[in-house]
């Protein structure tokens, strides 16, 4: 068994920046964690610190339970996938599998079966004498993964091993990868800035900010729970609609711009810490898929008026302004930047069938067991008493 552990960890450069901070992260035998955040948020960092590729200012890193600060990288049974393959050109495919059996100098039929097995668990068992220059990037980076998975590592590493690749190859790979960490079931860190690929591909995901590990879960978990602000607006896609809002008397409604929004029961007692915030401030989140277009049902609604509407055959995306301020979630990456403004535009995920049209108003009906409420000063969820 095999697993990893941070405990502490930080990483001070010499000119005092701090790009990871009292990082604490255990990694379990055969567990999928995926590390995930914008540019400069120190994931990859903390990856080359587990890798041995970067010096640790202060903590313990542990694998497979011995303290590992000071091993080499060569010596701490890890293999790593890099973004750019880093494959030898001048080899074929079997070659660069082998690469690292060889500099072992393991017997030739025993590295040729080893390579013969890998292939097969990749798929590229009919490319074996070709060269990287002859495959696509999604064979390419199959070998990168062929050499890292033939030495039988205790723990994998891979950064950003999907980026290089068009969208819709990385959809393929993403499945690809889960299918080859799963059969070769050892603990494996996996780095990304790409939310949707954090959801659907860690057992756990953590996410991180400016150094810091903000949130680390289940995917779902994050999802539906948020811990704070940053989590609710960089997990999914499009963002969660943040707005300033401030709390009834009792807790039993919500001011949402000039929008009085009434709160059941169930979601009191869901975060009973409202009750705290009668007449204050706070900060609500809904999903987009959480305001279908209201059909008359009985039931809380707030209405927008339609900017823009896009057809994605089995849903429309449905943005709209409200008179409500969007609070923006700093640090979100620069694709988020352009979602989280300080205007009252929010998106609705709707059925295709919603009658809506770009510059009338649309109601929607608001599913009030998704909110999420923040405090605006901590940007901490408010959950209970």
């Amino acid at each position: 068994m095999a697993t990893i552990d941070l405990e502490q960890i930080n990483k001070m450069y010499p000119n005092g920046f701090h790009a990871v901070k009292d990082l604490n992260l255990d990694v379990r035998d055969g567990e999928f964690m995926v590390l995930v955040g914008p540019s400069g948020c120190g994931k990859t960092t903390a990856l080359r610190m587990v890798a041995g590729l970067e010096e640790i200012t202060s903590g313990e890193l542990r694998i497979a339970g011995k303290i590992v600060n000071d091993v080499t990288s060569k010596d701490r049974d890890i293999a790593m996938v890099f973004q750019n393959y880093a494959l030898y050109p001048h080899m074929t495919v079997a070659e660069n599998i082998g690469f690292a059996l060889r500099m072992r100098k393991l017997p030739k039929d025993q590295i040729a079966a080893k390579v013969k097995e890998t292939a097969e668990i990749l798929g590229l068992s009919e490319w074996l004498s070709r060269k990287p220059g002859q495959l696509s990037g999604g064979q390419r980076q199959r070998v990168a993964m062929g050499r890292a998975i033939v030495r039988e590592p205790a723990v994998f590493l891979m950064d950003e091993p999907l980026s290089n690749l068009d969208a819709k190859l990385r959809v393929q790979m993403r499945a690809e990868v889960q299918r080859i960490q799963r059969r070769i079931n050892v603990a494996t860190m996996y780095v990304t800035h790409d939310q949707v690929e954090a959801m659907t591909m860690g057992d756990r995901v953590a996410v991180m900010r400016s150094g810091v590990l903000q949130q680390v879960d289940k995917p779902q978990v994050l999802y539906d729970r948020p811990d704070n602000l940053f989590v609710a607006a960089f997990i999914g896609s499009p963002s969660m609609n943040l707005y300033d809002a401030s709390i009834g008397e009792g807790a039993g409604s919500l001011w949402l711009g000039s929008q009085q929004i009434e709160l059941p029961q169930s979601v009191r007692a869901a975060h009973p810490g409202l009750t705290a915030y009668a007449g204050k401030n706070v900060v609500v989140g809904i999903r987009p898929e959480h305001l279908p277009v209201a059909n008359g049902a009985p039931g809380p609604t707030m209405a927008g008026d339609v900017d823009l509407v896009e057809a994605l055959g089995s849903e429309l995306m449905v943005h709209f302004t409200i008179d409500a301020r969007r609070v923006r979630a700093e640090g979100t990456t620069s694709a988020d930047e352009e979602a989280i403004t300080e205007s009252g535009e929010g998106v609705a995920r709707v059925d295709p069938a919603s009658p809506v049209k770009v510059g009338e108003r649309a109601t929607f009906t608001i599913k009030t067991d998704g909110m999420q409420f923040f405090d605006p000063r901590s940007g901490e969820a408010i959950w209970g008493a």
